[in-house]
């Protein structure tokens, strides 16, 4: 793989990152479930297991709802794992929460941009 392909998924993964990000962070469910493939899992512990951007949407609606906002990541890393996807692990920390991604698994889409297709994650407090 050519440095400037591992730069273009990188590049993806930062500018759908940030959306998903934003969009939690302005209170929208839909786009952040808008952040993730169709037929996406997320395992969310403890909370349970979600597939598909209706159940995500629903899941983040209600963090929404219950008045968790301002996410931040701590200490990103992103491994590249090929031409198409790259895994981000990270802390995280929030309003009302704070915990672990232990994997966001975001692939290139066929419009260059980069969706969810695994978000593995777990609130610590």
């Amino acid at each position: 793989m050519s440095d400037e392909q591992k730069t273009m998924v990188v590049s993806a993964l930062k500018n759908a990152s940030e959306k998903w990000k934003t969009a939690f962070n302005k209170g929208d469910a839909k786009g952040c479930a808008s952040q993730y493939e169709a037929d996406a899992v997320m395992v969310a512990s403890p909370f349970g297991t979600f597939t598909g951007t209706e159940e995500i949407a629903a899941f983040w609606q209600k963090l929404i709802d219950d008045g968790f906002s301002d996410v931040d990541y701590i200490n990103p890393e992103i491994e590249v794992i090929d031409g198409s996807c790259a895994v981000l692990s990270s802390g995280w920390q929030m309003n009302k929460a704070k915990g672990v991604i232990t994997k966001e698994l975001w692939v290139l889409q066929d419009d260059g941009t980069a969706k969810l297709r695994i978000d593995e994650f777990e609130a610590t407090g």
